[in-house]
């Protein structure tokens, strides 16, 4: 298993909205988080930040990425997730979600 941490800013206007949405987050879209090998996933809100933390439990990150990037129904909900994020200003040109460097762990 491989922790992971990102961070991302959502629009201040879109915050109640991206809540509310996942607060119901679809059934399919849960499936393929699932299916991808990703376990203990949240997402945390302060500042106008959203850090993200989830555990992956597969052999090939890079495949199940794709994976998830392929399925219709995620494509669909990042269609709507997407507008209400905003890159943060450090972000490499292909990093949506920006990783951050784990510096401490206890189990």
């Amino acid at each position: 298993m491989k922790r992971y941490g990102s961070v991302l800013k959502v629009k201040p206007q879109a915050i109640e909205e991206y809540k509310a949405y996942h607060n119901a987050v679809w059934p399919e879209v849960l499936g393929t988080i699932s299916a991808c090998n990703i376990r203990n996933y949240s997402i945390y809100l302060r500042d106008g930040f959203l850090f993200a933390y989830y555990e992956y439990h597969g052999t090939d990150h890079q495949a199940d990425m794709e994976k998830m990037a392929a399925d219709v129904k995620t494509q669909e909900w990042w269609s709507i997730m997407m507008p209400m994020q905003q890159r943060l200003e450090t972000a490499a040109p292909d990093e949506w979600w920006s990783p951050m460097e784990e510096v401490f762990h206890v189990d």
